[in-house]
């Protein structure tokens, strides 16, 4: 320990000091007075002759805080906790020295507040413009959750609500503005948090103080537009309150009637929010009346309308019609013999404890974003357990000088970025699960850790209030071991998904790059190198190249059906005693079969491309060396053929009846299915029901979805219409066409 200081020369330490503290023990037990009178002996020679950074004489400071406590209910340990505080800077080894001193308890809740007091100095010193990119709101949640996580005895977040209340004032006594950051961290953290656990004496003011210091000139005309003081304002309210319960009382309504004078901030508030005039705000003096009964209500609104006069446009009954989140109230605005609006709440006991504690709460109505007006979103399993903060005073008493065993917020961590932003994780949470909380990119990238400027392996666990960097590098990606459970890399289940779909975006890579390269080579080797990728993977029935190129690239697509749809449509060339004799399985049209016009005995053979069968409407186009090759009319590669040749095309038609009634012609039908067991079976049985002769079959099956082509003999094209229709009512068969 330290030696400890005299106190040097300069401004005296105030002689009331020790009698106020004295004083504040107020019904204490002897042992608590002794434990408080003690850390203050204690800590006295160590900071009786320093100053906060705001100037306060340390030692005036933490008697001052002690007396707020005391009047907020809390005991003399937590009085004599703020000494041990501001002591803790001075010793070497302050857990070791005040534990043997005052005994754990103290000390954990000395150490852990002076940790986090440094943890808040350093975030309300960071540059904003360096802070995460996130929804400020977001980001003042996160501190109010850290403020509450970081120790699991929070009656840390009880000193700090006092501490930094004692600081307002004293910038308020001294005519000496507060920094905008700390003025602005009391107005969105301190405020709300202490709204939420009730303590509405350290609310109210802390507000005022800081909406003093933030925008002094708003302060100053509100200040003036009220036509009293506080003090003379609250004492007719006061006045009021006592009147109308005695004579409430009188007429039979047993009631208890509440004061609720407005401050200037929540009054500005109110304005901005309803775009209001000063004028238009009644509630500036307001009355609640608590009666048993729902009838008693009504019977307390006929007499106050009685007893004051009622603007009749400012009167709602949310007991008849409650409010979406359950709120009950009846809300009437009077003027009383001055002329002075004053609004008056109306509810039942069980109404005002529904309106405090469960879902209509006074901090969730007045916080809830779109319901409200604060612009601050309050909903979660974080707001769950705020209703159990509400007793930590009374626990206070019951557990002063020991440690909690359990923290309300052990599933959770709030950390900071070296820009002192705060990033919430996940108990165990490692330097990689915060790298890709910030970022995925620099999940991806992290190499290195520092916490708290040491450097640290990348498994290592983080505490509350640490602050961490990240080295990365320019490019790469995560580790394998990452995603080993065992080695304790990532605990977040969502940075580990990030680190999942890295490896398996690379894997998707490769095997696009690997089907990519198969189907390039494929296309040179056909001389195609001219087709268009995207329209070749369109004609396949896929949606993309990459697609098309991922079930190569898996052999999960035969390169042999890219080479059919590639091949020519032309016949490979063919001797003309070939070409004369009879065809086999119908693939040549028997003589007479078609008729080609205007020439006689020209040999004629159908087109392999497109397969045409009567009554199709065909032409003729006259091939070099192989006779007429006859296409449907709607065929592509004729109407290619006809645009580059059209001196070539002939017209003809199906020849006599009796000699197509003889033959019969192969036409493809194209199916698409999903793929099942006996698919190919059940498809195969309704061409055998139907009589006709199925002479070839492919199939391919991709993600779960089968394409099949059949070759079918056919005579007449329009009887082949109705068997699709029966194969398309086939289970799994999504369509059924002719190529």
């Amino acid at each position: 320990m330290k030696s400890p200081k005299a106190p040097p020369s300069g401004p005296p330490v105030r002689a009331q000091a020790i009698p106020e503290v004295l004083s504040v023990t107020g019904q204490a037990s002897p042992g608590q007075a002794d434990v408080l009178l003690r850390a203050r002996a204690f800590a006295e020679p160590l900071i009786a002759g320093e100053t906060l950074d705001t100037g306060e004489n340390t030692l005036a400071h933490a008697d001052a805080v002690a007396a707020i406590l005391h009047a907020i209910g809390g005991s003399s340990d937590m009085q004599a906790a703020i000494y041990l505080v501001h002591a803790c800077s001075h010793l070497n080894k302050p857990q070791e020295v005040i534990g043997k001193a005052f005994g754990e308890g103290f000390a954990a809740l000395a150490t852990e507040t002076t940790k986090l007091m440094q943890v808040q100095k350093r975030s309300r010193g960071a540059d904003a413009s360096a802070q995460l990119a996130v929804d400020p709101a977001v980001q003042t949640e996160n501190v109010r959750k850290m403020l509450l996580a970081f120790s699991r005895d929070l009656r840390v977040v009880m000193l700090r609500l006092a501490s930094r209340l004692q600081t307002l004032r004293y910038h308020a006594a001294c005519k000496r503005p507060a920094s905008p950051n700390l003025a602005r961290e009391s107005l969105q953290v301190f405020a709300p948090l202490a709204n939420r656990l009730g303590i509405w004496q350290i609310k109210w003011e802390m507000e005022d103080l800081s909406f003093r210091f933030l925008e002094p000139n708003t302060y100053r005309e509100v200040a003036l537009l009220l036509d009293q003081k506080r003090a003379q304002r609250e004492s007719y309210v006061q006045r009021l309150r006592t009147q109308l319960e005695t004579e409430l009382n009188a007429q039979g309504i047993r009631a208890a009637v509440q004061g609720r004078p407005k401050h200037i901030y929540s009054i500005v508030k109110k304005m901005r929010g309803k775009s209001l005039n000063f004028d238009q705000v009644f509630d500036i003096r307001a009355l609640r009346v608590v009666v048993p009964k729902v009838r008693d209500c009504y019977a307390a609104l006929g007499w106050v309308h009685s007893r004051f006069a009622p603007m009749t446009d400012e009167f709602d009954d949310y007991i008849a019609r409650p409010k979406a989140n359950g709120y009950q109230s009846l809300h009437t605005v009077v003027t009383d013999a001055a002329g002075l609006p004053i609004e008056i709440q109306i509810r039942t006991e069980a109404m005002h404890n529904h309106a405090e504690h469960g879902v209509a709460a006074h901090w969730a109505y007045k916080e809830a974003g779109a319901r409200g007006y604060a612009g601050v979103a309050a909903a979660g399993e974080y707001d769950a357990k705020i209703a159990v903060l509400r007793q930590l005073l009374a626990w206070e008493r019951e557990l002063s000088g020991s440690v909690h065993d359990q923290g309300l917020f052990e599933d959770r961590i709030y950390v900071l970025t070296p820009e002192a932003a705060v990033v919430e994780l996940p108990q165990g949470a490692t330097p990689v699960d915060f790298a890709y909380s910030v970022h995925t990119s620099l999940g991806h990238r992290c190499r290195g850790a520092r916490v708290d400027g040491a450097m640290v392996p990348l498994n290592t666990p983080l505490q509350n209030g640490q602050t961490v960097e990240i080295t990365a590098a320019k490019e790469g990606g995560p580790s394998r071991d990452w995603l080993n459970a065992e080695l304790g890399y990532l605990v977040s289940p969502r940075a580990r998904a990030k680190a999942r779909a890295w490896f398996n975006a690379m894997a998707l890579h490769e095997t696009v790059a690997r089907g990519r390269e198969a189907v390039e080579k494929l296309l040179q080797r056909e001389g195609k190198t001219a087709v268009k990728l995207d329209d070749l993977a369109s004609r396949l029935g896929f949606k993309s190249a990459d697609d098309l190129f991922e079930v190569v690239g898996k052999d999960e697509f035969s390169l042999r059906n890219i080479e059919t749809l590639l091949r020519p449509a032309e016949p490979a060339v063919q001797s003309d005693d070939a070409l004369l004799k009879k065809p086999r399985g119908g693939e040549k049209i028997p003589k007479g079969g078609v008729l080609v016009v205007g020439v006689d005995s020209l040999m004629t053979q159908l087109a392999k491309c497109c397969k045409p069968a009567p009554p199709d409407e065909i032409r003729g186009f006259v091939t070099r060396g192989k006779g007429v090759s006859v296409h449907r009319a709607d065929c592509n590669n004729f109407r290619e053929m006809a645009a580059r040749n059209a001196e070539r095309v002939i017209d003809v038609q199906w020849g006599a009846p009796t000699a197509v009634e003889a033959a019969v012609y192969p036409v493809d039908v194209a199916v698409e299915a999903a793929d099942r067991q006996g698919l190919l079976r059940d498809i195969s049985e309704v061409f055998a029901k139907e009589k006709m002769n199925v002479v070839g079959v492919q199939t391919q099956s991709v993600k779960g979805t089968a394409w099949m082509t059949f070759t079918v003999q056919i005579a007449d094209s329009g009887r082949l219409n109705k068997v699709l229709g029966v194969v398309a009512e086939v289970g799994g068969v999504r369509s059924a066409r002719r190529r």
